[in-house]
């Protein structure tokens, strides 16, 4: 909907509540009518010593060790961490530095599991099927031990968002079910065929952050979800305080903010968290994770992921376990040669596109797409100047002017980016998909972005290092001047009494014991 007439429907009433911005991308959710599938067990599976927003882990095991499927095999090092667990169980074959998704092909330490084909499970954590008599605390340590990160994308240590704070009680508890982006279809399918354990999740949750009422947010495209998302809350217990909310399809509509203010009118300002203005906000895929970890006892290992792409004339919606290796993965689904395709780490709007395919499927891996370059040609044609047609700030979400934003981190000038907000921009990509000039936006951003935050590592590793020399001068100068202090000492002791000096009785009695 055009901006002047979402604002008139505003007006008239016919929307309560509506954020600014946003695109109607094409849909091509062709697994959304499909069941999920379980992807087969790799022959070897790698695992990544950071999956996460947050610090990364450290190994707990050593090449030769076997581990079993749920055994946790990497620690955390820090507080925003959560640990890694095996996939399946199997022997540790190399520990070493391998490539990871992301769009710099960078790499990151990983454990190597060499699957036995007997994936037996690690049982060492017992079902917590009385939560309502166990303290909060103790449930948020069980979901910091399972490993979970929100399962929309954003891979934020789930346990994070559920400590609570008196400051900030919290009222509402919303399950994001949107998934906006055009191929995904993993929130949908698992609404479809997990309902009952998305609201076991739920109640939990909401038992741990003392939500009193709930809000399951779907849009419009996935009427089949709704239906399904009701039914479940009909057969539920003690959930009356829950209702699903049905949204219209627009794109960002799923990010965090803009779906807050959706449904409740209220916006998170910028710096601030949803917390601050009493709402918890969780994916459905994290739902249903927290349920396995608290009812089952079970560690994250797996993950849905869409398979799709125009070039993929077999997709589905699968259930993977981590570590899989993406060319494993698209073999499985009839893609043997690569080569020649566009592939994508993600969705088209948000996602990344994937330089190596041994990379491994991860926690953040919501799809895997397979474009023909064809396709993609059609879609990133080349860049062309600036027109100044305003389309990209009618389409920003948080109110940004993004051919600004472009300039400024294309030029280098990164002060005035941040004047600009740089890093209020969400990266949606609602820009790049409406700029008639085929300007990659984003990329400018996230280059931007990753420019700021080297330079302020470095400016904090300049900071520690000064410190650290001026402390160590500090400690030099310090035993100097101990030592001179000694030694002075030491000289007026056995200094010698010239006549006519008159000696204090102290010093001639030292005298009198050395003669």
């Amino acid at each position: 909907m055009p901006a002047m007439l979402r604002k008139l429907a505003q007006r008239l009433g016919m929307l309560q509540h509506s954020f600014a911005g946003g695109v109607h991308p094409e849909m091509f959710k062709v697994t959304a009518g499909l069941p999920i599938e379980v992807a087969p067990i790799a022959p070897v599976h790698i695992l990544p010593m950071k999956q996460h927003i947050g610090e990364a882990c450290s190994p707990l095991v050593k090449v030769g060790d076997r581990v079993l499927r749920g055994q946790k095999i990497a620690k955390s090092e820090g507080y925003l961490s959560v640990p890694v667990h095996a996939p399946t169980s199997g022997r540790v074959v190399r520990i070493e530095e391998h490539a990871i998704p992301h769009p710099s092909g960078m790499g990151l330490p990983c454990i190597f599991v060499e699957s036995d084909g007997l994936d037996e499970v690690d049982e060492s954590l017992e079902p917590m099927a009385d939560w309502r008599e166990i303290n909060p605390a103790i449930l948020r340590e069980r979901v910091r031990m399972c490993g979970l990160a929100g399962l929309g994308g954003a891979v934020f240590p789930t346990f994070i968002k559920l400590i609570q704070d008196k400051r900030f009680p919290i009222e509402t508890l919303v399950l994001n079910g949107i998934e906006c982006e055009p191929w995904l279809t993993n929130d949908h399918r698992m609404m479809l065929e997990n309902p009952d354990d998305i609201l076991s999740g739920m109640a939990i949750v909401m038992h741990m952050v003392g939500a009193k009422s709930g809000i399951i947010a779907i849009e419009d495209n996935k009427p089949d979800a709704a239906t399904a998302m009701r039914e479940a809350l009909s057969r539920a217990s003690d959930m009356e305080n829950v209702r699903v909310v049905v949204l219209p399809t627009r794109y960002p509509q799923g990010s965090e903010k803009q779906l807050i203010y959706s449904l409740t009118g209220k916006e998170v300002a910028a710096g601030r968290l949803p917390m601050h203005i009493g709402v918890v906000c969780q994916n459905v895929g994290t739902s249903k994770a927290v349920h396995d970890a608290v009812m089952l006892g079970r560690t994250l290992t797996e993950r849905l992921v869409t398979v799709s792409g125009d070039a993929c004339d077999n997709p589905a919606t699968m259930s993977v376990r981590l570590g899989m290796p993406v060319r494993t993965l698209f073999a499985q689904r009839g893609l043997d040669d690569l080569s020649g395709l566009h592939l994508l780490h993600g969705g088209p709007m948000m996602g990344e596109r994937l330089k190596n395919v041994d990379v491994p499927v991860i926690k953040s891996t919501t799809g895997l797409l397979a474009m023909s370059n064809a396709t993609m040609q059609q879609a990133h044609t080349e860049e062309q100047p600036c027109i100044r047609c305003g389309h990209c700030s009618e389409a920003c979400p948080v109110h940004l002017v993004p051919n600004l934003l472009a300039d400024a981190c294309r030029s280098d000038q990164f002060d005035k980016a941040e004047n600009y907000h740089l890093f209020d921009c969400i990266e949606c990509g609602s820009c790049s998909y409406v700029c008639p000039s085929n300007i990659p936006l984003v990329h400018y951003f996230r280059y931007g972005k990753g420019q700021i935050a080297q330079t302020r590592r470095e400016q904090i590793f300049a900071e520690a290092s000064r410190k650290r020399s001026e402390a160590r001068d500090a400690r030099i100068e310090a035993e100097k001047a101990e030592k001179a202090a000694r030694r002075s000492r030491v000289r007026q002791e056995h200094a010698p009494v010239k006549t006519g000096e008159t000696v204090e009785p102290e010093a001639k009695d030292a005298t009198q014991e050395k003669s």
